[in-house]
C-alpha cells in the first residue's frame, strides 16, 4: 500500500485509473463535485473502489463541512449550515450549541454513509483571529479555543455516531494566516506564547482518529519550512506538544502554498512525518510520479490507519436523517 490519498478524474473509474489504482494500491481516495452527480451514481463509484481493492474499510473521504464548503449539494442532498452558526448559538446557549453541532454532524454522516463515504474532512479546529484571511471565516467554530474544542468534539462524536471518521484540521492551526494557502504560502509570525491558543483545541482533541496539516510557515517553530514539510513542526509540535497520535495527512499537495513538483512534495511530506500525502486532482501523470516517489506505507502509519477505520465498527444503528435535522433546527431556532 502506498501512503497516499488520490483523487479521481470523473464520475466513474476509467480504464487507466482502474489499472493504475489496482497496481499502486493507495491508502484511499478523496471525492469532489466532479465525481458526484446523484445517489445511485455515487454509491456505484464507492462500491467500485472497494471492490477494486477488496477492502470494505477502504478510506473514501470528502470535504462536507456545511456552508460554502460542500461537495454534495441540493437538490440531491440537504444544505448544511456553516460551522459558525454553532458558535453563534453558543453565545446564547452553550449546551444547545453542542447538541445542535452533534446532531448536524450525525446528519452529515448519514448522507455520506448512504453513498459509501466513510471519512469527512471535518471539524476545523482553527481558532479564528481578527484580521486573518477570510478563507477560514465562517468555516470556523469560533475565536475562543475551548469553545472550538467543545464544538469540535461534538462534531467528531456526531460523525462517529453516524458511521463516519472525522479529521481535525488544520494542524497546528490556520486561524492566523493572513493569506489563503490555496493561493500562496502564509507566514505566521506569532510567538510561542501566542501560538498556545492555536494549538489548544488540537491538544484537547489529541485522541481524534485523523488529522490534517496546514501549509503554513510558523516562524517560532520553523522559519524555513511550512508545517506539512517540517519534521520540527510535525514531531515536536503535532506529535509532541499537542500529543496527537492519530493518522496524520497533509493538506492537498496542489495548493499554491507549496512550491515544487507534486511527486517530490509527496515524498517530502511523508519524509517530514505525515503518514499520508493528499493529492486531490486525479491527474494521471502526477499520480504515477507520486506512486514512483513514495515508499510503501510504514508499519506505524498503517497501524494508525487501521485504528482510525476500526472506529466505524461501533457505530450505532443509524438515526433517521429527518429527525436529526429537525433536532438541529429546533436548537438553532433559539437564535430567532
Amino acid at each position: 500500500m502506498k501512503p497516499v490519498i488520490f483523487g479521481l478524474a470523473g464520475e466513474r473509474l476509467n480504464a487507466d485509473e482502474r489499472a493504475f489504482f489496482a497496481d499502486s494500491d493507495p491508502a484511499g481516495y478523496i471525492l469532489f463535485k466532479r465525481n458526484i452527480v446523484e445517489r445511485e451514481q455515487l454509491r456505484a463509484l464507492t462500491d467500485d473502489l472497494r471492490a477494486l481493492h477488496g477492502r470494505d474499510d477502504l478510506l473514501i473521504m470528502v470535504d462536507q463541512e456545511g456552508g460554502r464548503v460542500a461537495r454534495m449539494q441540493p437538490p440531491v442532498w440537504p444544505a448544511f449550515p456553516a460551522p459558525m452558526q454553532f458558535d453563534r448559538l453558543y453565545d446564547l446557549a452553550p449546551a444547545s450549541a453542542i447538541e445542535a453541532c452533534r446532531a448536524n454532524a450525525q446528519a452529515i454522516a448519514a448522507t455520506l454513509r448512504e453513498v459509501g463515504i466513510n471519512v469527512d474532512a471535518l471539524p476545523l479546529l482553527d481558532v479564528r483571529q481578527d484580521g486573518a484571511s477570510d478563507i477560514m471565516g465562517d468555516r470556523t467554530l469560533g475565536a475562543e479555543p475551548m469553545r472550538v474544542a467543545a464544538l469540535g468534539r461534538a462534531t467528531i462524536h456526531g460523525l462517529r455516531r453516524g458511521g463516519v471518521v472525522g479529521i481535525v484540521k488544520h494542524m497546528p492551526g490556520h486561524g492566523r494566516a493572513s493569506v489563503d494557502s490555496h493561493l500562496e504560502l502564509p507566514t505566521v509570525t506569532a510567538n510561542e506564547g501566542e501560538l498556545e491558543a492555536d494549538i489548544a483545541p488540537f491538544r484537547a482533541l489529541n485522541d481524534a482518529p485523523m488529522g490534517m496539516t496546514a501549509h503554513i510557515v510558523y516562524t517560532a517553530w520553523d522559519a524555513e519550512r511550512p508545517a506539512s514539510l517540517s519534521p520540527v513542526v510535525i514531531e515536536e509540535i503535532i506529535r509532541g506538544r499537542i500529543g496527537f497520535d492519530g493518522l496524520l495527512m497533509s493538506d492537498d499537495l496542489d495548493m499554491k502554498a507549496l512550491q515544487g513538483d507534486i511527486p517530490t512534495l509527496a515524498a517530502g511530506v511523508v519524509a517530514a512525518g505525515c503518514d499520508i500525502a493528499l493529492n486531490c486532482w486525479g491527474r494521471m501523470d502526477e499520480m504515477v510520479g507520486i506512486a514512483d516517489a513514495l515508499p510503501e506505507i510504514g508499519a506505524v502509519s498503517l497501524a494508525r490507519l487501521d485504528r482510525a477505520m476500526a472506529t466505524l465498527s461501533d457505530a450505532p444503528d443509524p438515526e433517521p436523517l429527518d429527525s436529526l435535522i429537525a433536532r438541529r433546527d429546533a436548537l438553532l431556532g433559539v437564535m430567532a
